[in-house]
């Protein structure tokens, strides 16, 4: 019997265990759990023979290594930080690894090592790092082939919410990790756009945004991620003219949005002084003018018609000018605090489904003539605990994993999924499981 390890049994994990136990009997697979809360793991392993709990700290070495030794294959689903510790202990222990996250230049150090070692340790191989990367490279691998010449590659992607769940002005709820949400855009912007190297500091992210219109769906807005450009030398389209990834928010999100940023609301630097006995008013107060002859809210709507926003009704729903209930968070900083407001606001209700868009538009030339791709993908999840942000990270995981021990894959070193053996199995799986593209095709 195979062995496989999955470190860490949050959201984003429930469709991955829910597959490989499905899997597990024809397969022969015998899956372990790991998590520090137990009845977490129980609840996602639902008494399956197959299934074990471990109650352990996969961030402590000295816990985690033995159990490493005694699998075939470590799945991460920890924290991105966390997941080159490891994948030290995997090829010390010489064992497969997958993990859904960007590669990080320490992971990537590792190459050389784990070619040596016979060992396959795929990363970005979610949705966003994943799904796209594949759907991506089976377009640009079909233009190719049809004798076309890529000129330009716009991709983005957004967990929002399905339309019977859209209840509220900001048009969001939480369906990952919140702090990756208030965090979100901090740097700068790197992309290329007809030849010529563009670059967003933070400051102007939420300001400079793209509207993307997706079939049968609407328009959204689609703001720059960090960085475009490294994907050209990934995707091996290093003179392409146009390269942009970006992700959706629903219109009116990225200009309300803007306005924490430019107030500094999303500030992680430093502690906000005495921030347990901040209420939302008071927090909100302390990064605007002094005016003792203007109201908190006089002064928030001032500085929202500077930054070009004429409602808000947004931040009412926030309930931003509550100057009663303490925030109550020690040592936090602004991020923390603002991202506390946000979760009691965001949160899913009972009954509520989530929904991911992914939207590739590819430019190309045959013949003397242009011609435009889109690839959309809409995908709503089942419940509060397979989402589609689960399934389209947990699914495409998984059947990585099955495909991984079944010796269907057999290029070592550290990867990301864009070999053409590796995103044909996974991409016709997940049409069969619901997440699928519909293409279009135009000349322009």
């Amino acid at each position: 019997m195979k062995k496989i390890l999955v470190l860490g049994a949050g959201l984003s994990a429930s469709s991955l265990i829910r597959y490989l136990l499905q899997h597990s009997e024809e397969n022969n697979w015998e899956i372990r759990v790991v998590d520090r809360d137990p009845e977490l793991v129980k609840r996602k392993l639902d008494n399956h023979k197959n299934g074990l709990a471990l109650v352990f700290d996969a961030l402590n070495p000295i816990e985690r290594f033995p159990q490493i030794q005694e699998v075939d294959l470590v799945i991460s689903m920890l924290p991105a930080k966390f997941h080159i510790d490891v994948a030290r202990d995997c090829l010390k222990a010489k064992k497969h690894l997958i993990t859904p996250s960007y590669i990080s230049p320490e992971m990537k150090a590792l190459n050389e090592e784990v070619k040596n070692a016979g060992l396959i340790f795929m990363n970005e191989i979610g949705v966003d790092p994943g799904i796209d990367h594949m759907s991506a490279m089976k377009i640009m691998d079909e233009i190719k082939e049809n004798g076309g010449d890529l000129l330009g590659f716009k991709s983005y992607c957004g967990g929002l919410m399905a339309p019977g769940s859209d209840n509220n002005p900001w048009h969001y709820k939480f369906t990952w990790n919140p702090r990756n949400v208030v965090l979100a855009g901090q740097g700068t912007a790197q992309y290329i756009d007809r030849g010529q190297y563009k670059f967003i500091p933070y400051g102007q992210i939420f300001q400079r945004i793209e509207y993307v219109t997706v079939d049968a769906i609407g328009t959204f807005e689609g703001y720059a991620n960090r960085d475009s450009l490294s994907y050209r030398e990934i995707y091996g389209i290093e003179d392409i003219p146009t390269m942009e990834r970006g992700t959706l928010r629903c219109k009116g999100f990225c200009p309300a949005w803007n306005i924490f940023v430019q107030l500094g609301m999303t500030d992680d630097s430093y502690t906000f002084p005495h921030s347990e006995v901040q209420t939302r008013r008071s927090f909100l107060n302390a990064f605007l003018t002094y005016d003792e002859s203007k109201t908190v809210e006089t002064k928030f709507r001032e500085f929202c018609a500077t930054n070009g926003v004429d409602s808000i009704e947004q931040f009412e729903f926030l309930d931003l000018f509550n100057g009663t209930e303490l925030l109550g968070k020690e040592n936090a900083t602004p991020a923390q605090l603002l991202e506390l407001i946000l979760v009691d606001k965001w949160k899913l209700e009972p009954n509520d489904k989530d929904m991911l868009v992914m939207v590739h538009k590819f430019e190309y030339e045959k013949n003397g003539k242009r011609y435009e791709v889109q690839s959309s993908m809409i995908n709503v999840g089942e419940d509060q605990l397979y989402t589609s942000m689960s399934n389209t990270v947990g699914l495409p995981v998984a059947i990585c994993a099955k495909h991984m021990l079944n010796g269907n894959f057999t290029t070592t070193g550290v990867q990301v999924p864009i070999a053409k053996d590796v995103y044909t199995l996974i991409l016709d799986e997940l049409s069969d499981l619901g997440i699928l593209f519909n293409e279009t095709e135009r000349e322009i």
